[in-house]
């Protein structure tokens, strides 16, 4: 974008139009940025982390009868408590700075870190709370990662029912490529949040139960269940369309790596 001093007057305005576009065009989400009602802004931290203020509220986990499996049944009412979560994935750049190395199958900075363990999650966020000098940083829940990916809505995606407009929000398995993608680039769902399907499945902190009975009415984490397996959710970029809804539950060991699995962090208020 440099050039030669000369017609410097005339050009510069236009330079900086330019310029202006250039960097709304390859900064992730720049140009669709959303943010939540309620009047707090998102948070950003010492390595970028942008973190979205999501409102306390109400909402019916699960699905509808007749819709899903069974592990996503019955469905229940749930009441969440205020909490902040990364309007993007963890990004490879964001886990390198904090952790010194880069697990990931796709290496790119600004696509989101995979090939990480549960485990090793924890210990992501164990030392960036030391930096930041904060104990608020952790793994949502699922119930809070399932109020996020609805955004006040109650179809089995937060755009509708209908699966055919996936493509503009979700980097999934129907797609052709092989491997995750920068994030952003997709359409954000109505609370400024983006790639909560597809790219990659998102561990949350709860261990898994194999449905809903008996499950709590408030959006902390489920104690119990087996702890063998830990809860990821959101479906990944090699994932049906199916898999990559606001409901499905999936799990894992929590000592395995997989290259379509990664997070997003959550922040409490």
């Amino acid at each position: 974008m440099s050039r030669r001093l000369g017609a410097v007057a005339i050009v510069t305005p236009v330079l900086v139009v330019i310029a202006v576009a250039v960097l709304l065009a390859v900064v992730p989400g720049q140009r669709t940025k959303k943010t939540v009602p309620g009047g707090l802004q998102p948070v950003v931290n010492s390595i970028g982390m942008e973190l979205v203020p999501i409102p306390g509220g109400i909402f019916t986990m699960g699905s509808k009868p007749g819709e899903g499996a069974a592990n996503e049944s019955p469905p229940h009412v749930v009441q969440v408590s205020p909490f902040y979560l990364g309007r993007y994935e963890v990004t490879q750049a964001q886990w390198q700075a904090v952790m010194g190395y880069n697990p990931s199958s796709y290496k790119h900075p600004q696509r989101p870190v995979d090939q990480v363990t549960w485990l090793e999650v924890q210990s992501f966020i164990s030392r960036l709370n030391r930096m930041e000098g904060t104990s608020l940083y952790r793994l949502p829940s699922e119930a809070e990662w399932e109020y996020a990916a609805r955004a006040g809505t109650t179809t089995k995606w937060s755009f509708g029912d209908d699966p055919s407009p996936l493509s503009r929000y979700a980097w999934f398995g129907q797609q052709g490529d092989i491997g995750t993608q920068l994030v952003g680039g997709r359409a954000p769902n109505p609370w400024g949040l983006y790639d909560m399907y597809g790219n990659v499945w998102e561990w949350v902190q709860d261990c898994w139960h194999d449905n809903y009975q008996n499950a709590p009415h408030e959006g902390a984490i489920w104690s119990g269940g087996d702890c063998s397996l830990r809860m990821l959710r959101g479906g990944g970029w090699n994932s049906p369309a199916d898999y990559a809804r606001s409901a499905v539950r999936g799990s894992y060991s929590p000592q395995l790596n997989d290259p379509d699995n990664g997070f997003r962090l959550a922040r409490s208020r």
